[in-house]
């Protein structure tokens, strides 16, 4: 799959198809698994992959057979397809692509196309009583985008992907907007003055019930996933599953406590706001756009410790100008290049980090990196790895 199918997590925009044709070939072929069990969809800039993983969770926690899909994943494809937190079994995946092989290369899919033909297939045989499926790359286009979902979930919308989305946040809302299906509720999570009007215009052409979850969930809510950005994703998820009370599903307020509480344990989640050890501390996490990593700094800014030392690395694809400069420039720093063709070059980064401020030495691997910050801090320091979903990816997690 890695090497014959087109990725674009490995090798960016030429892996990328803006079109759905594939997808409906390939589901009509598996007979339309997708259409066999409810489902929700979920989409945004940030904040999408947690939000699946809580809602999959409190589905669990209430007695629920849960299938989730996620992309991408952090250590083993298997991460993308789970039911009850257990990723789909290797024999399953050889068996789908022998099956499946002739028309795999015939129709010339691409490895997220059968991703997520192999994950609706795998959910529909193992008989899910639901599935929470998270949007790959937008939502309009988006090969997920062929489930008519009981509820359309949107967590926010940032920059990020402009070259498939658009410049605008209201070019890449429309995208994300997408997703929104006729007369199928729709929760916002985050109210941006800039893109609702978006959500509100795609939602009354389309009859749905539009809800923006910050401005009407209230309460304490608290999770496993650290961080203060998780609490919008809390409110998300917690409006969600009002909805799906209202469409009968047994969702007690205990049972959402206890979900929201149990997410890395039930779902396998990790690389959020993860803390690897405590002395020194050692945190990583995914974010790696503007918005994402504007959070992330903002909570490492409520740290405390003597010297910090950021592990960092990108791809190649980002805009480096407005992302580097949200980084403190009193760090020491590890650069390192993630090791995948879209890994960006780790003296490119040196070089440009160097022109906001940020100093440090450059390292052959994100490992290498890695272990010099560990050799190099003090017990009471603080170590933060991430900038990419692929630095994280390669740590001892």
């Amino acid at each position: 799959m890695f090497s014959r199918l087109p990725m674009f997590q490995r090798q960016g925009s030429i892996a990328f198809k803006k079109d759905l044709t594939n997808i409906l070939a390939f589901a009509a072929v598996l007979e339309h698994p997708e259409k066999k069990y409810p489902s929700i969809h979920v989409a945004g800039t940030n904040g999408k992959g947690s939000t699946s993983h809580m809602l999959a969770s409190v589905l669990q926690s209430s007695g629920y057979k849960v299938g989730l899909y996620t992309s991408p994943h952090l250590k083993d494809f298997r991460e993308r397809i789970r039911i009850n937190g257990e990723p789909i079994h290797e024999k399953n995946v050889i068996q789908f692509i022998e099956n499946h092989k002739n028309f795999l290369e015939k129709q010339k899919l691409s490895f997220f196309e059968l991703t997520v033909g192999m994950a609706f297939d795998f959910f529909a045989e193992e008989e899910v009583d639901i599935a929470v499926i998270e949007v790959g790359l937008g939502g309009r286009l988006d090969s997920t985008n062929i489930i008519h979902p009981l509820v359309s979930v949107i967590t926010n919308i940032g920059f990020d992907h402009m070259q498939f989305l658009g410049n605008t946040l209201i070019e890449i809302a429309g995208e994300k907007a997408g997703i929104i299906k006729a007369k199928t509720p729709v929760v916002i999570g985050e109210t941006q003055e800039e893109v609702a009007e978006v959500f509100c215009t795609a939602a009354k052409q389309k009859e749905a019930p539009i809800y923006f979850a910050d401005k009407l969930v209230t309460g304490n809510f608290e999770s496993d996933l650290k961080g203060a950005y998780q609490i919008k994703n809390i409110k998300t998820v917690v409006q969600t599953c009002k909805l799906l009370k209202d469409l009968d599903y047994d969702i007690s307020e205990q049972a959402l406590r206890v979900g929201l509480l149990n997410v890395g344990r039930n779902t396998g989640l990790k690389g959020r706001w993860q803390v690897l050890q405590t002395t020194p501390k050692v945190i990583c996490d995914t974010a790696h756009n503007k918005e994402g990593l504007s959070l992330v700094m903002e909570q490492l800014r409520k740290e405390s410790y003597q010297t910090l030392h950021i592990v960092l690395g990108m791809v190649n694809d980002k805009d480096l100008s407005s992302i580097l400069f949200l980084f403190p420039k009193t760090a020491r720093y590890y650069f390192c290049k993630p090791n995948i063709p879209r890994g960006l070059d780790v003296e490119e980064l040196k070089g440009e980090a160097l022109k906001f401020g940020l100093i440090g030495a450059a390292y052959a691997s994100v490992d290498a990196a890695y272990n010099q910050a560990l050799n190099n801090a003090m017990p009471e320091d603080l170590i933060y790895a991430g900038g990419s979903t692929f630095v994280v990816a390669e740590l001892p997690i």
